[in-house]
């Protein structure tokens, strides 16, 4: 993977993060369409790219993050990411196994899509509109179905938003509070998968991600050029996002998931 390729990639994050249409499905099929080998340091780079990502939340919602005023704030997502901390560590490897297979990907992004179609429909009279609203209770709830991204293809924007629906929240407020939850979500993948992991146990090389980037100039730049281009892109990306949910809601999003899914189906199965 070379600079043009991470740039690629981390535009592709920054565009999907926050999105009901699965991040890291996307940045795998753009991996494979680039012809780009399914090596440690790529798995890793995907992974810890989110930390841009992150950033673009803190910064776009700077008040709510630095609003000491606000402990109930704080509470909610430290009991709301504990379900995705304990499972997804319990699950590591079986979710890196299930990366690798684009058709499994391609289907749950069909499977998803079909869902938002009827997202609008199932939750109606919403009575929460503002985090403030939103109980510890709630909270937990929001973070056991944003667990259900762990297959990935899912989409943890769609699990999560979908879950504080269903906790009776209007799609603005779900939607907010789940951008609130990644950065602690996604903040802890990124700490795991840099300084805690250890990558290619089974070829014979193992290495911590901190490693990997550490072994030349050309994979540091690439790590910090990766992520400025996801923060920049994702901070474009959030207010874009609530705009078009608040007016459309979740049909486009699942008609679009539906078309690329079963394109990349007829791709990887007729000509891969």
């Amino acid at each position: 993977m070379d600079l043009i390729n991470a740039i690629i990639i981390a535009i592709v994050e920054g565009l999907t993060e926050y999105l009901p249409i699965s991040s890291t499905a996307h940045m795998g099929f753009t991996a494979n369409l680039m012809g780009l080998p399914e090596d440690e340091f790529l798995k890793m780079f995907q992974v810890s790219i989110q930390f841009g990502a992150i950033l673009s939340v803190v910064v776009a919602y700077w008040k709510k993050f630095f609003d000491l005023k606000n402990i109930q704030f704080y509470f909610k997502l430290g009991f709301a990411v504990v379900p995705a901390l304990v499972l997804g560590y319990l699950f590591d490897d079986k979710i890196e196994a299930i990366l690798g297979n684009q058709i499994a990907i391609s289907s749950v992004l069909v499977l998803g899509g079909v869902i938002l179609l009827f997202a609008d429909k199932w939750f109606k009279n919403p009575k929460i509109d503002d985090e403030k609203g939103i109980t510890i209770r709630n909270a937990v709830t929001i973070g056991f179905w944003q667990c259900l991204a762990m297959m990935p293809g899912t989409s943890r924007s769609a699990a999560s938003i979908i879950g504080g629906m269903a906790q009776g929240l209007t799609r603005k407020a779900a939607a907010e509070f789940s951008f609130f939850l990644a950065v602690p979500t996604m903040l802890a993948v990124t700490v795991y998968s840099v300084f805690v992991k250890t990558w290619g146990k089974e070829t014979g090389n193992p290495q911590k991600g901190y490693e990997m980037i550490m072994a030349s100039q050309d994979h540091i730049m690439i790590f910090i050029v990766g992520n400025v281009v996801a923060f920049i892109v994702a901070l474009i990306a959030i207010k874009a996002f609530i705009g078009v949910l608040n007016k459309y809601g979740f049909k486009p999003w699942g008609w679009y998931r539906i078309f690329v899914g079963v394109a990349l189906l007829i791709y990887f199965y007729f000509f891969k």
